[in-house]
């Protein structure tokens, strides 16, 4: 059976070390780099829930895309049991579960997280976004695409309980994408051509923005953006290493949540 480190080295094969920020965690973060991995959990975000699931399954691993523990927001100087951060990673530490991570890496790589969201739209042709820093991509419609009908076909593509746009009187055509916080590049997705752009965490004063300029910008959600690349790597794990249970998370979800108006809604 592969090891953790085994593990590790392919999944770098497929979104390598150097992709990502100089601020990010990836990789190997928490475990026996020798132990032998027999049960693999896949999922977006490394939660007590998810780290139940693990233990409840049997597995060895764990491999996400958000860091467990990420330095940049969440200094570990302690790992104590009566803190959030603590105790979940006593609970993985004790139950002998590993966990790698793949965050900007994974955001940038081919055939990553923004492949995966350009091809869940329904975008051909992607490409990087220029002035994107190798993260955002572009695509395009077949067709064009009144936008109120691009908003519930993304919607349904993703799985969203709701969106936030801004309109700014185009139909859908050229689209970038960018999964989760990728608000800082709808100037790049503007010079590039784009009628739309797709991502998460958008602050209201850049809807303003972005409509002024002639970009309908759209907040899908950070969840609903990033989890399509979980079964991306479901399949790549299950391909590379055919002895080993692999699988994706069935309890982990997005916590946000919206209230609807189904009569004057979308």
């Amino acid at each position: 059976m592969p090891t953790v480190h085994e593990i590790e080295a392919f999944l770098y094969r497929l979104a390598p070390k150097e992709l990502a920020a100089d601020w990010d965690n990836v990789g190997h973060l928490l475990g026996d780099p020798e132990q032998e991995v027999r049960r693999v959990l896949v999922a977006l975000d490394i939660t007590e829930a998810v780290a139940e699931e693990a233990l409840d399954g049997g597995c060895e691993l764990i491999v996400a895309h958000h860091p467990v523990m990420n330095c940049r927001w969440h200094p570990v100087q302690s790992v104590r049991r009566d803190t959030p951060q603590g105790r979940l990673l006593m609970k993985l530490l004790c139950g002998g579960v590993s966990c790698i991570c793949m965050h900007t890496n994974l955001d940038a790589a081919p055939g990553g997280v923004n492949d995966r969201l350009a091809a869940v739209l329904g975008l051909s042709g992607a490409e990087l976004l220029p002035r994107g820093d190798n993260i955002c991509r572009v695509g395009e419609l077949p067709e064009p695409m009144p936008l109120r009908q691009f908003v519930r076909h993304a919607l349904a593509a993703l799985g969203c309980r709701g969106i936030r746009y801004a309109d700014a009187g185009k139909p859908v055509r050229r689209v970038a994408v960018g999964g989760g916080a990728c608000g800082e590049y709808a100037d790049a997705a503007l010079c590039a051509g784009c009628d739309t752009f797709v991502t998460a965490d958008i602050k209201y004063h850049a809807f303003l923005d972005a409509a002024a300029a002639g970009l309908n910008l759209i907040d899908a959600g950070h969840f609903p953006t990033e989890d399509p690349v979980c079964e991306t790597l479901v399949t790549k794990l299950r391909t590379e290493f055919p002895a080993l249970r692999v699988w994706k998370s069935a309890l982990h979800r997005d916590v946000v949540r919206f209230e609807c108006d189904a009569e004057n809604g979308i």
